[in-house]
């Protein structure tokens, strides 16, 4: 299902960027892939900086 709310958002961003013609829209999918692994890290039952020091502490 996100991949599809993702889908949408990347296409809607292009149409908008073709209508207004401001490159400004090409970067809300950017934003929209880091809330998403935001909101992923925050699911995690640990607190967050465990998990953010797990996360880079993998090798």
């Amino acid at each position: 299902m996100a991949l599809v709310i993702f889908w949408a958002i990347v296409l809607a961003s292009i149409v908008f960027m073709v209508k207004k013609k401001q490159p400004l829209f090409l970067g809300v999918p950017i934003l929209a892939l880091g809330v998403y692994i935001f909101i992923e890290i925050l699911r995690v039952p640990l607190p967050f900086t465990e998990t953010v020091q797990f996360i880079f502490d993998l090798q």
